[in-house]
């Protein structure tokens, strides 16, 4: 009752730069021992937290990324004007990192290191193990790892969950947004999570440039969802779950023009086309019928036929509709595909 009385009264004056103390404690509570309120940084959603995440630690040293990936997250080190090593994580390998790579592109000026996990756009995760190699070969190089763990909490199985960056690592920083786990999209509120007090001066120095606070409305509906949680968590995950029983008959049933490996978090898949189009083809032909992709150039600069994928999406409850008008479009278009001998860009 007092959250929705603060609510219904609260002003409209400016909120404490990096967030009011009531959230960030709200948000803490996600995290172990080591995060406190102190240790959280509150912004108007993901994108402008990883973009200054970069500007205040990635700006003068050089950065590994990995493609394909969502395009903030490769290209933010780049943007802030660092020097930036691309690693191609390839399907071959189940979308994993290969710490060999990550040692190779290792240099003496590198300090940062950005990795999405669960993965956007495969939904996949690594493996504890892989975890904690990553983190142990940062550690030695001193580089802090800036983790996009934005489906975080939307593990189809809650036992494959990786620890938060942010409690693993002592340079490990967790973005976060409540527009995914909480279906939270409209109340525009991210933040970042992280051990180390000595950076949190630069990231406030660079935050005061961008969007320094957010509303206290925001702040008001971040609290009200965030002590919902379990509740909403459950919500989503039962559609999630429910969304991908049918995404995956849809894979089963016309695996002669699809491939993919099946994600394990998260709403998201990275499917591949065996037919006789390129994903962005494949795109414009999905879109004039109405059905919405995201080819593989929003998520990478060089398409290759490696990582000629394309992301769909399943976590809302229109899917089942959206999966039945897909599966009228493949049905009416298999047989010319397969009559296709080579692949081709023509719309």
């Amino acid at each position: 009752h007092k959250l929705v009385e603060a609510f219904n009264s609260h002003t409209l004056g400016y909120t404490s730069n990096g967030g009011t103390l009531d959230l960030r404690e709200e948000i803490s509570k996600l995290y172990g021992p080591a995060i406190g309120a102190d240790n959280i940084l509150v912004f108007t959603g993901a994108q402008v937290a990883v973009q200054t995440a970069a500007f205040a630690l990635a700006r003068d040293c050089h950065s590994i990324t990995f493609t394909p990936g969502y395009q903030s997250i490769v290209q933010a080190p780049l943007h802030a004007g660092g020097s930036v090593s691309q690693i191609q994580l390839k399907a071959t390998n189940g979308w994993q990192i290969d710490v060999a790579e990550v040692q190779a592109a290792i240099r003496p000026d590198t300090r940062y290191m950005v990795i999405n996990q669960p993965y956007n756009p495969a939904g996949t995760l690594m493996s504890p193990q892989l975890h904690a190699q990553l983190i142990e070969l940062a550690d030695k190089h001193q580089i802090y790892i800036l983790s996009d763990e934005v489906y975080r909490l939307l593990e189809h199985d809650p036992n494959d969950r990786l620890p938060a960056m942010a409690d693993a690592y002592s340079r490990g920083i967790s973005v976060v947004t409540l527009s995914k786990p909480w279906g939270g999209c409209g109340i525009t509120i991210g933040w970042l999570a992280f051990q180390d007090l000595s950076i949190k001066q630069r990231l406030v120095d660079v935050q005061y440039f961008g969007t320094a606070c957010p509303s206290r409305a925001s702040e008001l509906q971040a609290i009200m969802t965030l002590r919902a949680s379990d509740v909403i968590l459950e919500k989503n995950l039962r559609i999630i779950r429910h969304n991908l029983v049918l995404l995956q008959q849809f894979m089963a049933r016309f695996s002669e023009l699809f491939e993919w490996i099946p994600p394990t978090a998260g709403a998201v898949a990275f499917i591949k086309f065996k037919g006789p189009l390129t994903s962005e083809a494949l795109g414009h032909e999905l879109a004039s019928a109405g059905i919405s992709v995201k080819p593989a150039y929003c998520f990478t600069d060089v398409v290759t036929e490696d990582n000629d994928y394309f992301r769909v999406g399943f976590g809302e409850t229109i899917i089942p509709t959206v999966l039945e008008a897909l599966t009228q479009f493949v049905e009416q278009r298999q047989s010319a595909w397969k009559s296709c001998d080579t692949r081709h860009s023509d719309v």
